[in-house]
């Protein structure tokens, strides 16, 4: 009886001796992943700032004045005129005061539970 348990014992004890050396492996081989990937992307952050780098001295306007001048003919390029971007007259100017005979018309089709937009479109006959 003693000699069947012994015997199931040490089947035992070297199945699990395999488990914990598979398990082992297994950690190492992740362990392994692990540290290739840490070095990857530590590669690609520098070559990330290399980029930024090129990209900072490619901007730089004593950079890309040459190549316009270059190419101006061909692209039809000319400097930007102050009148592209308008004039301060041209914009509408703020009331005085607000409306308030249409402000609370406003409040009250909203208390009403109108919505005043979809009256609006309604009217526009935009359905």
């Amino acid at each position: 009886m003693i000699r069947s348990v012994n015997i199931f014992l040490l089947f035992v004890s070297v199945a699990m001796l395999s488990g914990v050396y598979a398990l082992k492996f297994s950690i190492e081989g992740t362990a392994a992943e692990r540290t290739a990937l840490a070095l990857k992307i530590n590669e690609q952050e520098g070559e990330l700032s290399l980029l930024k780098a090129d990209w900072a001295v490619l901007n730089q306007p004593g950079h890309i004045d040459p190549i316009v001048k270059r190419h101006q003919v061909e692209l039809e390029l000319t400097p930007v005129a102050q009148e592209q971007f308008g004039a301060f007259a041209a914009l509408p100017m703020r009331p005085e005061k607000p409306d308030a005979a249409s402000m609370d018309a406003l409040f009250e089709a909203i208390a009403e539970g109108v919505d005043p937009i979809d009256a609006i479109i309604e009217l526009d006959g935009a359905e």
